[in-house]
């Protein structure tokens, strides 16, 4: 298979490509800085700005999947903004790109703590990264009244770390997976593979699906 993984050098995306090479899928990475991955015989790397529609959109057709872990950078001090600049444009060049599958690496605020509350709008929620979470959440109500892509968005657990690849996970919807009254952790190696699994089995088509131990 065919996966362009945008954000490839980001803490997300190293893992994300790692995986998808171990499951020996054509692998197009994407970022300013991709040129710095090491080489393998199925991974292309392709360098540049992600907010260039027509360069980005001319690396994206063709492919099967297209990965989104674009991050607008959590000590950026135009995080919201740029978060919102990039992810636009990396949905215009998807569609111009006739690409079907997208997925789209969110982070855990969007994931809901009571019934009529997300975790990004609880009092405790960390208020230097409140700007990307926002960002974020607003692309995943985007893709909500988008009909003509087949999306997933990703949440990891609340707290994403390294750690050990060991594909024993469970899987939850829209609430944040919780370990009694302490929300649950994850493995960027495991997110990884929960990531990729969900390209194999596309059991999350246009729906929000998150991943904990």
């Amino acid at each position: 298979m065919k996966i362009s993984i945008i954000g490839a050098t980001g803490f997300v995306g190293k893992a994300l490509v790692a995986e998808a090479l171990r499951r020996h899928h054509q692998v197009t990475a994407i970022s300013r800085h991709s040129n710095t991955l090491p080489q393998h015989a199925h991974l292309i790397t392709e360098s540049g700005d992600i907010t260039d529609v027509a360069w980005l959109t001319s690396r994206l057709k063709g492919q099967d999947v297209v990965i989104s872990a674009f991050n607008g950078g959590w000590q950026n001090p135009n995080l919201y903004q740029d978060t919102v600049t990039g992810n636009n444009a990396i949905l215009q060049a998807v569609q111009k790109a006739s690409v079907k599958r997208f997925i789209v690496v969110g982070g855990a605020g969007s994931l809901k703590i009571a019934p009529n509350m997300d975790l990004i709008d609880s009092p405790d929620f960390p208020a230097e990264i409140k700007p990307g979470a926002q960002a974020m959440r607003e692309l995943k109500n985007q893709l909500q009244t988008i009909d003509t892509l087949d999306w997933t968005y990703v949440s990891p657990a609340a707290m994403l770390e390294p750690g050990e690849r060991t594909e024993t996970f469970r899987l939850g919807g829209t609430e944040l997976l919780m370990n009694g009254n302490v929300p649950a952790k994850i493995s960027v190696e495991d997110f990884a593979v929960a990531i990729l699994d969900e390209v194999n089995n596309a059991q999350f088509v246009r729906q929000q699906f998150t991943a904990a131990y």
